[in-house]
């Protein structure tokens, strides 16, 4: 499951998982000891909490999969900075974002295959709980970045 862990992302370490019916939920953490703040750019090693954040990405051996990330909001040494604190982030995931990136690009991909019902319905049968107004949505969009 680590090697699974790491093709999503470099910077997850694996702690656990669960499964349950048609899903897997695979606990992560960041092993990163220091961030650069996205506001400055000053590298900060100083936690200021921690929380839970929840994404979907590709199902694995056919079973929906969830990520549950232990994420960390850290201080910025900067004073001159704008924020004190700022929440780390990583590539596989948009800002915010529910989604993995690729998650996202492999609905794209179905969707511009087929009508947004069809690939809502092809989705739901193991890749991803997804409607047709996302579907639409991520097809304005475009790919993430």
């Amino acid at each position: 499951m680590e090697e699974l862990v790491k093709l999503l992302c470099e910077d997850f370490a694996y702690k656990g998982h669960e499964l349950s019916g048609d899903l897997i939920w695979i606990y992560v953490e960041s092993n990163r000891m220091e961030v650069k703040c996205p506001y400055c750019g000053v590298v900060s090693s100083k936690v200021h909490s921690l929380y839970e954040r929840r994404f979907r990405d590709l199902p694995i051996q056919g079973k929906k999969t969830e990520i549950v990330l232990k994420n960390r909001n850290y201080f910025c040494y900067n004073g001159n900075c704008p924020n004190r604190t700022f929440a780390e982030s990583f590539d596989c995931l948009p800002y915010k974002g529910k989604r993995s990136k690729r998650l996202t690009e492999a609905i794209i991909e179905i969707a511009l295959n087929t009508s947004s019902l069809t690939a809502a319905a092809t989705l739901r049968k193991g890749v991803a709980d997804v409607g047709k107004t996302t579907i639409c949505d991520l097809l304005k969009k475009g790919p993430p970045n």
